[in-house]
């Protein structure tokens, strides 16, 4: 039994499991993480239940949360997990999950200040533990008041700066007379529900590549049964097949939402590998061995220094080396660049068929056959091949296919391209032994089976055969990391008489280069439809996609995942509203539908 907290009245054990007590999902939402009490508190609760709730999400909002170190100096009793992937100091969104298997304890830490982040969370509170923030005023309030479940309740520290009549306005009932917590959510009108519909926890995953794959894992964590439909007979076969590749973030010097989306994707996906069991040694996947982004130029180079002195990252995520010290640790000259320490390069197909296993009987593989056509019958959809024979039948489809997704009626009009990208296959043995993994406009990776992957050319074409020109164009990104001269000529040698291996693969790239993740729109309801939000814009029913991953699907495809499981299950979602709306797949028929309004 974990005591009272003394900052925190009526939060104990027994209060917490009083609250959560039948719930299959519980959300508790603090501002500021102090010195971690609270959360170790719950956890310990929640640990200690055997009737907790399968889900706990804990959601933390502090301008700056601790380090590593000082977490680890102040709470010695917190999980391993926490310690392991405790998230460098940077902005945005990281989501933790502190227990492994069918329940789960999820730590949401939003690094970000009160007033900006509590307007973006995408969640429905069933616990409030509010501490004192000059920020606090009405508005923010009343931000409480939108994102409280029915009956949520409110602990405060100390007191905060709203009165008995600021609280009802707010839709809150004071248990004190003074008009202090705790409180409890109870307002004079009616709620409108932002629930996610209650529905059979069966779903038809159409793709096996890293999508697909990482769409499996997520929801078979939470107990969901998967239909996994495959046109090859292997996962990881098309865009997904590349011999290996890199992983890492994007920088930037105004933290612009790609630079925001592949940080909070990066630091994800690591989490996922590793409870898929992508990085046990016997599975040889890859190797987290650091990469080096070389500034392509001049202009470039100094882009980088500027947003190195700009946002000073802490050195376990991202170092600005200057030339020289770059050259040094790489062992040869090369330029300046953005270090990541942990990232690295994986095989795309060992990473699919890692997070398949991790799904156990969950995932019914249907490989060998091809979706033709989806046909909503009642409250399920049937998947069906060329001949009309239903390959699986479920409340939810996902689309998960890439450009094979546009054969479907439902969305043949989403704006994706196939862009072809060559990849060369160089003997390790004709390379320098780097330390890490080098990358610019182009990359080189570490050594599978004795050959390191060279890419990738972007190709506005249809051919499948790889050819000279891509090979000569991806040996001339190899010179500017190595410049080494006269190894590349070398090369270009070897390429001209034909003699490079490589493969062929065609990115699924969305209008504007960002993801579709979520439910499909229904243009048709749509065009009858007047001015609206995103929000309300009509979709299918229960019809998603997770498509257009372009070249970053290894970090893409599972906070994607875990951003559609969280929409299904009703759950907290791993990123603000603002992101959110980047990556509807919604945005492009809502932006034409104005335009045809006007």
């Amino acid at each position: 039994m974990t005591p009272s907290s003394p900052d925190f009245p009526h939060f104990n054990d027994a209060d917490l499991r009083q609250r959560w007590q039948g719930r299959v999902h519980f959300t508790v939402l603090q501002n500021g993480f102090g010195h971690g009490a609270q959360l170790l508190q719950a956890w310990s609760a929640w640990h200690a239940d055997a009737d907790a709730p399968e889900r706990l999400h804990y959601l933390v909002i502090d301008p700056q949360p601790p380090t590593r170190e000082q977490l680890t100096h102040w709470q010695p009793a917190l999980p391993e997990q926490l310690r392991l992937f405790w998230p460098p100091q940077v902005p945005g969104y990281h989501r933790l999950f502190l227990t492994q298997g069918r329940k789960q304890f999820v730590l949401t830490l939003i690094n970000g200040d009160l007033a900006s982040s509590l307007p973006q969370l995408e969640a429905r509170i069933d616990l409030f533990l509010l501490r004192s923030d000059p920020a606090w005023n009405a508005a923010l309030l009343k931000w409480l008041g939108r994102l409280a479940a029915p009956q949520a309740h409110v602990l405060a520290q100390g007191e905060l700066p709203f009165a008995r009549r600021e609280w009802q306005q707010a839709g809150f009932v004071c248990e004190n007379e003074d008009g202090l917590t705790p409180a409890h959510f109870a307002p004079r009108w009616q709620l409108s529900s932002n629930e996610a519909p209650s529905i059979e926890r069966r779903a038809i995953v159409i793709g096996a590549g890293l999508a697909g794959s990482a769409a499996c894992e997520s929801l078979a964590a939470r107990g969901w049964q998967v239909a996994l439909i495959e046109q090859h007979a292997q996962a990881a076969q098309e865009a997904s097949g590349n011999l290996a590749g890199v992983y890492m973030p994007t920088i930037s010097r105004d933290d612009n939402p790609t630079a925001r989306l592949t940080r909070a994707a990066f630091l994800f996906a690591q989490q996922v590998w590793a409870r898929s069991g992508v990085f046990d040694s016997t599975r040889e996947a890859g190797k987290a061995c650091g990469v080096l982004q070389v500034a392509r130029d001049a202009e470039q180079a100094a882009a980088f220094e500027q947003a190195a002195q700009h946002w000073r990252y802490s050195a376990d995520y991202a170092q600005w080396l200057p030339a020289d010290e770059a050259s040094v640790r790489l062992g040869m000259t090369t330029g300046s660049g953005w270090f990541f320490p942990t990232g690295g390069w994986l095989r795309p197909a060992v990473v699919c068929e890692a997070m398949l296993a991790a799904c156990g009987d969950r995932v019914q593989r249907h490989f060998r056959q091809t979706a033709a056509s989806l046909l909503r019958v009642g409250d399920a959809w049937q998947v069906c091949d060329a001949d009309g024979r239903v390959i699986a039948r479920a409340p939810v489809v996902i689309l998960a296919n890439g450009m094979h997704a546009t054969r479907f009626a439902q969305a043949d009009s989403l704006p994706l391209q196939a862009i072809r990208g060559q990849v060369s296959h160089l003997p390790a043995a004709v390379l320098p032994d780097l330390p890490f993994v080098l990358c610019g406009d182009g990359y080189v990776t570490g050594a599978v089976d004795g050959m390191v992957s060279v890419g990738a050319s972007y190709d506005q074409d249809d051919d499948p055969a790889p050819r000279i020109d891509s090979h000569r164009g991806n040996l001339d990104k190899l010179g500017q990391l190595l410049r080494q001269p006269a190894l590349v000529g070398k090369l270009m040698s070897v390429a001209e008489e034909a003699a490079l291996a490589g493969r062929v693969g065609f990115r699924c790239v969305s209008a504007d280069r960002l993801p579709l993740i979520g439910a499909l729109p229904d243009r048709a309801a749509l065009a009858d439809a007047g001015e609206l939000q995103l929000r309300a814009v009509p979709r299918q029913p229960q019809l998603h996609g997770l498509l257009a991953y372009a070249s970053r699907g290894l970090i893409w495809a599972p906070l994607a995942a875990e951003v559609l499981a969280c929409h299904l299950e009703g759950e907290p979602a791993p990123l603000g509203k603002d992101l959110l709306s980047l990556l509807d797949p919604a945005r492009f028929a809502l932006k034409e539908h104005r335009q045809d309004t006007r």
